[in-house]
């Protein structure tokens, strides 16, 4: 009985240890925004640079092999959140030692992971091959930079693990800085490698596995001086083998998320095909916004990740509420005037992605769609944020199961009787069903957790 008061004396003082501000959002929001959006600025100079090649092939075996590669890769995205929520409740226990233990775990899943990635290099870029069935030269280009950028997937996952700890502890400008260490590395690298010494496909592919390097070694200096200073950790401890069965039953849970969330956007791309290659490079152009909206929506869902999971420890549950209201509030205002912008300017901005006076006259008609993403998938990215950071990931799953089931209604539904129109409803009615399942979930699950 003494015991478990201590326990609930010690839990009420994590939880005052703490509070949930507008600031602390921001101070995790703001950087990390601006770190994911380093990821499409990598993108768009890897196509300029093997663009200014002037060979149509190499860029289509480029925009192959980045496609099969992030499809690979979506299967071990949970190294990144899955880390994230379990150090932020170690963070919020004052479990400094378990702080520690997570961050290796993801480091030894993530180094096995990555030998094996790179050790399947080839048989990943054949696989690739025969599902995208391009012409010979594209299929050639694709498994080069399959082959050579898959060398990069130690570190790549390790960096995904560095990244989960660092938001874990709530350290958004640590994180900013890592991210733009390995990007800026990677751009000018793939500047000099791929446009100035003229190896091209090549070059971008090994400018992608040097970043990756110098990033994790960086970030490795950093968090291993910090250890270093810190209460030793047994080994035991890091192999405790229910917290590995745990680590696993949350990651395999993200990685269905992940997936279904995958398939939803190939039903989505899938369907605008069958309306026409106009009305498919529209949708294109116009995903565009939805996709950069996401990036600064999920600066907020990282700060509902941390600051979640970081209440849950410290079963606090005023702070974890405070955490909901203030990330989908910030979220809200951020959605609100993403749409406000792309109402206005969307018509401008369609006109400086493409040159096709066709595709631009589609898009024109369905950027209402496009723009009103943002509002109708705030509470998505947002709850995806908190259920990370809690770790029910359970509830996740399954909730994005039922939200796929849904979208797979609405769009047999729909898209037949409203063409373009219908289709990109099913897209608006997936991520309201995402959304509001669970938020309808979150008061059942607060309600147990403290």
């Amino acid at each position: 009985m003494g015991k478990r008061v201590l326990d609930q004396v010690s839990a009420a003082a994590n939880g005052r240890s703490f509070v949930v501000t507008n600031r602390s959002v921001l101070a995790i929001a703001v950087p990390m925004t601006l770190a994911y959006l380093t990821t499409p600025l990598l993108g768009i100079v890897d196509t300029a640079v093997v663009g200014q090649l002037g060979d149509a092939a190499l860029l289509g075996g480029l925009a192959a092999g980045a496609l099969v590669f992030d499809v690979v890769f979506t299967s071990f995205n949970f190294l990144r959140s899955g880390t994230t929520g379990l150090v932020a409740q170690a963070l919020g226990r004052g479990d400094e030692l378990e702080e520690q233990a997570v961050f290796w775990r993801a480091v030894l899943i993530a180094v096995v992971a990555g030998i094996v990635l790179a050790a399947l290099a080839p048989l990943v870029a054949i696989a690739g091959q025969w599902f995208m069935s391009a012409e010979a030269r594209v299929s050639e280009a694709m498994a080069v930079y399959i082959r050579i950028r898959l060398l990069a997937a130690p570190f790549s996952l390790i960096n995904y693990a560095i990244l989960g700890y660092v938001l874990g502890r709530g350290e958004g400008g640590l994180g900013l800085m890592l991210q733009l260490v390995l990007n800026g590395i990677n751009i000018a690298l793939c500047i000099l490698l791929g446009l100035e010494l003229g190896w091209g496909v090549a070059g971008v592919a090994w400018a992608t596995v040097t970043g990756e390097f110098v990033a994790m070694l960086l970030a490795l200096a950093i968090i291993g001086r910090r250890f270093w200073a810190a209460p030793r950790l047994p080994r035991h401890r890091i192999l405790d083998l229910s917290a590995f069965l745990r680590m696993m039953s949350l990651n395999r849970d993200i990685m269905i998320r992940s997936f279904s969330l995958l398939a939803a956007f190939a039903l989505f791309t899938r369907q605008g095909a069958q309306f026409g290659t106009v009305t498919l490079a529209a949708n294109a152009v116009l995903m565009n916004f939805f996709l950069i909206a996401g990036y600064f929506l999920d600066g907020f869902a990282t700060a509902a990740e941390q600051l979640a999971g970081r209440a849950v420890g410290a079963r606090a549950a005023m702070q974890f509420r405070q955490a909901v209201r203030l990330t989908l509030f910030w979220g809200f205002g951020l959605a609100a005037a993403a749409t406000l912008v792309l109402l206005l300017g969307g018509t401008d901005l369609v006109a400086l992605i493409t040159t096709s006076e066709d595709v631009r006259a589609v898009a024109d008609n369905y950027l209402a769609w496009a723009a009103l993403t943002a509002l109708s998938g705030v509470l998505a990215f947002q709850m995806d944020g908190v259920f990370i950071g809690a770790t029910w990931s359970r509830d996740m799953r399954n909730m994005m199961l039922l939200s796929f089931l849904v979208f797979s209604a609405a769009l047999l539904i729909l898209a037949p009787a409203f063409g373009n129109h219908g289709l990109w409803a099913a897209l608006h009615v997936f991520l309201l069903v995402r959304g509001f399942s669970l938020l309808a979930i979150l008061r059942v699950r607060m309600r147990t957790a403290f």
